[in-house]
């Protein structure tokens, strides 16, 4: 990977930052509790990324700080893929299946409000999402398996995408790019600042929703005044038809008993007060936990525009943009994870989700192609860690981190052992 010379300078900024450490993980693989020494390396690892966050497919400071620790500890990293995205695989002593590991790199493009000193040093980019804290503790799960391959089956592949924020995600590229080749199963976790510290959260099936952006132009023959409206095509009353139109698909045309949501964010129209505009659009994003409530909505929306497009004489240009399918988390994977939770922190610790969010996660284009199972990590242990995922002032209890990369290692060193019961 070449960088330029702006690249290389900030690169070498970012490795002063902090000493990386060579860590001795040996024992984590099967332990309960992680120690200091390793909480601290991961808490610096995060700090690092925090400070310096990059929008999806341009995480290159990132992506070569966290090949420059995988090297530092002995690991082979394969990459760029889907063009700042890397994996590293830990090959057992034993044979065995090939079984991923994801992370996500990616920052938001807003402004990152907390005093802290760790806090986003670029203005307007930011981890408010815990991308930061997925990649550290990705990191950790790495070394800790690497350094207990002996008692390894088959080969982890423990990866690092970016874009994961995207429409429709750096998932995708990946996957073209061939980071599932060979891989038989896959895990990955995002940090819940809805759950104490210590806690996780499972759910078999539908775990998050699909994602569609769709942005609909309504567009006119011209302009025209605002007190003679009958004389024109008043394209900002048509625009709003459409939209109430579109609030009553979820409900009425799709099944109630499957979650799904229509929302429209965005209504633009006209600079003057006085004058009708040619052009109005509008946008927002249809979000469902079932396959074929997802293609029935999309189909539904673009008859409703084109045929209240052809009755009051105007032209509609739809755009719908595919995200991510919903993640789909397999119930054997699912329950084995649930399994090593209670022999690493007890029942308590095993969080049972209730229903899933309607967020979006493009960990679904994995889980659309292999059995997956995406893990809830609790990470709020005060006010100041209780703030929602893409919160101005969202930040996590560190704490969790190395726990949950020792948890995570032991899942999937275990994971034969669940294949083969």
């Amino acid at each position: 990977m070449v960088f330029p010379q702006t690249e290389r300078d900030g690169l070498k900024k970012m490795r002063a930052i902090m000493d990386i450490p060579s860590m001795d993980v040996s024992g984590l693989a099967g332990a309960g509790k992680a120690p200091v020494e390793f909480a601290t390396f991961l808490r610096d690892i995060r700090r690092s990324i925090h400070q310096h966050p990059e929008l999806g497919f341009e995480e290159y400071r990132t992506s070569e700080f966290v090949r420059s620790i995988l090297e530092q500890h002995g690991l082979a990293v394969t990459g760029p893929l889907a063009g700042t995205g890397l994996y590293t695989d830990i090959e057992g002593a034993h044979g065995g299946p090939v079984i991923a590991y994801r992370a996500d790199m990616d920052a938001l493009p807003t402004t990152d409000a907390k005093s802290v000193e760790y806090a986003s040093r670029h203005p307007g980019v930011a981890h408010l999402c815990g991308h930061d804290a997925h990649t550290a503790v990705a990191i950790g799960v790495a070394l800790i398996l690497h350094q207990n391959r002996e008692h390894l089956q088959g080969t982890v592949r423990v990866l690092f995408q970016p874009n994961e924020e995207g429409t429709p995600g750096g998932a995708v590229n990946m996957i073209q790019d061939g980071v599932l080749d060979g891989v038989q199963s896959m895990y990955a976790i995002h940090v819940d600042p809805s759950l104490e510290t210590g806690r996780y959260g499972v759910l078999a099936g539908p775990i998050t929703s699909s994602k569609d952006r769709f942005r609909i132009c309504v567009k006119a023959s011209s302009t025209g005044h605002s007190a003679r409206p009958h004389e024109v095509v008043d394209t900002i009353w048509v625009t709003n038809q459409i939209a109430n139109a579109l609030y009553h698909l979820v409900g009425r045309f799709t099944d109630a008993r499957q979650a799904s949501v229509l929302t429209i964010c965005r209504f633009h129209a006209g600079d003057a007060y006085n004058v009708i505009p040619d052009k109005a659009e509008l946008g927002g994003t249809i979000r469902t936990t079932n396959a074929e409530e997802r293609t029935a909505i999309r189909q539904r929306l673009e008859s409703i525009v084109n045929e209240l497009a052809r009755l009051y004489g105007v032209k509609a240009h739809i755009d719908i943009a595919a995200g991510a399918p919903a993640v789909n988390n397999d119930p054997r994977l699912t329950k084995h994870v649930a399994s090593v939770i209670r022999s690493f922190r007890g029942e308590e610790a095993v969080f049972h989700i209730p229903l899933p969010s309607m967020g979006s996660e493009d960990f679904g284009h994995y889980l659309a192609k292999i059995p997956g199972m995406l893990l809830r990590v609790g990470t709020r242990s005060a006010p100041e860690s209780a703030y929602p995922l893409h919160s101005a002032h969202f930040d996590i209890d560190e704490g969790t981190m190395a726990p949950t990369a020792a948890l995570m290692a032991h899942v999937l060193r275990t994971h034969p052992e669940q294949e083969s019961g």
